[in-house]
């Protein structure tokens, strides 16, 4: 826990940040240089896993290996509760194989990963773990490294991806709130002329954009990427007359818990100025509120996860023009988690300092590497 609560922290967010923002910038390149509308949810989930690759284990591998890395890794979560058989066309046979390909490449990338003397800027969480290890006085085995490295990746691969294609599609449904998100950036001197200050993007300046952090926030309690959790009950209670030992396995549903609180007002309706210092509507007890669970075991990287997602807003709000290219939304479903059932048919446009449509950057640009 130690030892995570280090690659989360402010100082690493703060260093991971620049280097997010030009996974993301590349992204949006790539997506306004399509002449077809893109697969939202499919290609956040490629920038997520661009992301963990790149930003947060310090890989340096290039856009081929990228694409096979990511491929190998979409038939592995596509297949990793399949039924144990082991026959030769099924799922499990295919996950295997996807696993073992997986550990391969990881294995190489780890290998000829830099070391935080040689050059780096920062350190990240294959550093942290690894010198943290060292400390500890046992050095982590290339399996322990391999293993911890895919558990980092699918981390913020699902949930992530889940989350951005969300944002998209409310910020799509609701170009007033695009609009004030433009309208703070321009406030408190981010943009001008249509264009990010460069050099001004910094973790406290982030945070403290109020709108942004409500955008967000509404983003993840109508669209809760994970459905709930599970806990362990650590003394015999009672709920609703049902007395629960101690012991059992509890499930809880973070997705009905956003529904059915009684501090929400309209809650089927998208409204960031729920959370705002007036009305403050999550303020009003412990519980009501917790798309990254709740109590000691919260998710560790939802500093991350929310930096990611603000970082996102921004970018989108600054550089990109993108309208739905279906007749109506899709249908969202929450299964293995949340995403629209056609992923997301966007069509992406580049925009010039005067929010104009302009053509995509050129090859050399869009090959750029973190």
């Amino acid at each position: 826990m130690g030892v995570f609560a280090k690659v989360f922290s402010h100082e690493a967010l703060e260093s991971y940040l620049p280097k997010i923002q030009q996974v993301i910038q590349e992204s949006l390149r790539v997506w306004s240089s399509n002449p077809e509308p893109i697969n939202v949810y499919r290609e956040s989930q490629r920038l997520s896993f661009t992301m963990a690759v790149r930003v947060l284990l310090g890989f340096r591998v290039s856009e081929e290996e990228m694409r096979h890395l990511f491929s190998t890794f979409q038939d592995f979560v596509d297949n990793l509760f399949s039924l144990p058989i082991d026959l030769p066309f099924s799922g499990y046979r295919k996950g295997i194989r996807a696993r073992d390909t997986l550990q391969k490449s990881i294995e190489k990338a780890i290998r000829e990963k830099p070391l935080c003397s040689q050059g780096k800027d920062y350190s990240d969480a294959l550093d942290v773990l690894m010198e943290s290890a060292k400390e500890n006085g046992a050095e982590l085995t290339m399996q322990e490294l391999k293993e911890s490295t895919i558990e980092l990746i699918f981390a913020a691969f699902a949930t992530t991806a889940s989350a951005s294609t969300s944002l998209i599609m409310q910020l799509l449904r609701h170009p007033a709130v695009l609009e004030r998100l433009r309208e703070e950036l321009r406030v408190r001197g981010l943009l001008h002329n249509g264009c990010l200050v460069p050099g001004e993007l910094r973790l406290d300046t982030i945070v403290s954009l109020k709108y942004l952090d409500c955008v967000i926030k509404e983003v993840l309690r109508l669209f809760t990427p994970v459905s709930g959790a599970y806990r362990t009950a650590m003394q015999t209670f009672e709920l609703d007359g049902v007395q629960i030992p101690k012991g059992w396995s509890v499930m809880y549903s973070i997705r009905d818990t956003h529904d059915t609180s009684a501090v929400f007002k309209d809650v089927d309706a998208f409204d960031p100025d729920r959370f705002s210092q007036e009305r403050g509507e999550d303020k009003e007890g412990r519980f009501h509120y917790l798309p990254f669970g709740g109590g000691v075991r919260s998710c560790l990287g939802k500093q991350l996860a929310t930096l990611f997602l603000r970082i996102l807003a921004i970018e989108l709000a600054s550089t990109s023009r993108f309208e739905l290219a279906t007749r109506q939304f899709p249908r969202v479903v929450t299964v293995p988690v949340v995403h629209p059932v056609d992923g997301l048919k966007v069509k992406f446009y580049g925009l010039d300092s005067n929010q104009n449509e302009i053509m995509a950057k050129s090859d050399e640009l869009l090959g750029a590497t973190v």
